[in-house]
């Protein structure tokens, strides 16, 4: 039996997650790896790779538990490859009951032989016949423990969800047990998919595009009425999707942009791979945007992504970028750790260090200071993060405001954009305070229908 090109593009996916810091979501969507592109995959081994990524990812600590007991050597000493195949092996074991208990042993030996760790061939079948055999494999699989619900310390929600404890620990000390169980809760969901309309709609559900025939079910959006939550089908086979009539991006992320606001002169400081970048262009025609990012490979990304012909895409450090005049809106969609996305990037909890978001805070701060020097007299700048962590959140507005030359800057009012929005029927939640702490722009995860957000308003006087 050969090995399924499924279970082959899980394989290469997770040692790419593994050995180059590679994110999953991405190297899914990929020429290489995506549904029905010309090199990708059928969209029913898609399917399955994406549940053996996606699971491995969500579910790799509990995985590891499952394995320990069975392997007479540590697993942190295996080889990648191997420990790879064992996680893919034990997953489809003790999770996907629709496969075959054989196909999943066989298969994840296959896949070690093909990467030529023969050595390991006798570990990993006995490891997974082992497993396969325990009964309660399949009853006692990835999921959260029985407890999980009702725990409340951070070895126990960690365990029972499948987090780092230390990263439970800073969790349960910022928002306390309720909110720290709906977050790991929601992490390990397979995430909603959230478009974005790009032609003008009617409020309440309708879309203005014509699905009959494409299998794909819509229900309105939970922030936005220029939202449509996905409820079926595969959006990106649509011809609206290739049309870009539609494009897929998280509501939260979407009501960032949207509190950019309009004007005249508009820079994205930090704007691949271009989804605000777009929403900025839409709403404002007239202006002349600058996007800029750091990274070649990234805007050029940008580019395809953002045609607009207002839009300029720049590749340069915002913290040496110099423009001809100053932007009368200014938005900092800052490099994070991203802890606010963790349902669709689960990789980043298990690669992710206490000293990360030390050194990010200052970049971000940098970046935030950078940005106050290109806003103009009477210009807004919006600084925002999919972090859930308060340094790279609330401490880096509040250090960069403490350094603002003249004290040229105050803080406004996200609630009072917020209503704005309201106003004129872009936002749909009745009360504007259920998305605010303080001054600030504020979700979570399993608390609100989105990912995880930070947003913060800056006004030059």
């Amino acid at each position: 039996m050969s090995i399924s090109p499924a279970r082959t593009a899980a394989f290469d996916i997770l040692l790419q997650v593994e050995k180059e810091d590679a994110y999953a979501s991405e190297l899914l969507h990929s020429a290489k790896y995506g549904a029905l592109s010309r090199e990708g995959l059928s969209s029913e081994d898609h399917g399955l790779a994406t549940q053996i990524v996606m699971g491995v990812l969500r579910w790799r600590s509990q995985l590891d538990s499952t394995l320990a007991p069975f392997s007479k050597w540590p697993l942190e000493k295996l080889d990648a490859e191997v420990l790879i195949a064992l996680r893919m092996g034990a997953y489809q074991l003790t999770r996907l009951e629709r496969v075959p208990a054989h196909a999943a042993v066989h298969e994840s030996v296959e896949l070690v032989k093909r990467s030529r760790r023969t050595s390991a061939v006798g570990l990993v079948n006995a490891l997974l016949r082992k497993i396969g055999g325990t009964a309660a494999a399949r009853r006692s699989g990835p999921g959260p423990t029985p407890a999980a619900e009702g725990a409340n310390t951070s070895s126990s929600i960690a365990a029972g969800y499948c987090h780092p404890e230390w990263l439970v620990a800073r969790w349960l000390a910022h928002f306390g047990v309720e909110t720290t169980r709906a977050i790991c809760a929601e992490n390990q969901r397979v995430p909603a998919t959230h478009i974005r309309l790009r032609e003008a709609s009617g409020v309440g559900g309708s879309a203005p595009f014509d699905f009959v025939g494409e299998d794909v079910r819509l229900s309105p959006g939970s922030l936005l009425s220029t939202a449509r939550r996905v409820e079926s089908g595969d959006i990106t086979k649509t011809h609206a999707f290739r049309d870009r009539r539609v494009a897929i991006q998280d509501e939260a992320s979407q009501l960032v942009a949207l509190l950019v606001g309009q004007g005249s002169r508009i820079l994205d400081a930090c704007a691949a791979p271009g989804g605000k970048t777009a929403i900025l262009a839409e709403r404002n025609p007239a202006a002349a945007i600058v996007a800029l990012d750091v990274h070649p490979h990234r805007t050029r990304l940008l580019r395809e992504r953002v045609q607009a012909a207002n839009v300029e895409v720049v590749t340069a450090d915002l913290r040496s970028f110099a423009a001809s005049e100053k932007f009368d809106r200014v938005l900092v969609d800052a490099p994070c750790t991203g802890t606010g996305t963790l349902a669709r990037h689960p990789e980043i909890k298990w690669r992710l260090r206490g000293e990360n978001i030390v050194e990010l805070q200052k970049l971000q701060v940098e970046l935030v200071q950078a940005a106050m020097r290109q806003v103009a007299h009477g210009g807004t700048l919006l600084y925002s993060t999919c972090s859930l962590e308060p340094e790279e959140c609330e401490q880096v507005v509040e250090g960069a405001m403490r350094e603002a030359t003249g004290k040229e800057f105050e803080l406004g009012s996200i609630s009072k954009e917020l209503s704005r929005l309201q106003d004129n029927k872009l936002l749909t939640v009745a009360n504007v305070e259920r998305l605010t702490q303080g001054q600030y722009l504020r979700t979570y995860p399993g608390v609100h229908p989105c990912d995880g957000f930070f947003a913060a308003l800056l006004l030059r006087l």
